[in-house]
């Protein structure tokens, strides 16, 4: 019986490292990245959400449409697949409440 053709290891070897046009993308190193302490979700649903971050375990309540939330670093992938849910821009922080 055969497998799946290596489509498992294709996934799970992340993004592609050449895009369609074929030329090789760089990303520039860790330590020129800036450096983000805190993140903010915005909720856009119509009703409250009760999120549970895949990393931490911890629960995020988003009360109402617009609720803001601040999120620990860890759980950021997890809830930015999230349908209704928003990071929101560094700018953007200020008002979070």
């Amino acid at each position: 019986m055969s497998c799946c053709g290596k489509k498992r290891e294709q996934f799970s070897a992340g993004p592609a490292h050449r895009p369609h046009n074929g030329h090789p993308v760089t990303y520039p190193p860790i330590s020129q990245l800036p450096l983000q302490s805190r993140v903010f979700f915005e909720y856009v649903g119509r009703t409250g959400l009760t999120v549970i971050g895949q990393a931490t375990g911890k629960p995020y309540r988003f009360e109402r449409s617009g609720a803001r939330v601040e999120i620990d670093l860890r759980d950021r992938p997890g809830l930015s697949v999230v349908p209704n849910l928003r990071q929101l821009a560094a700018t953007d922080f200020r008002t979070a409440r």
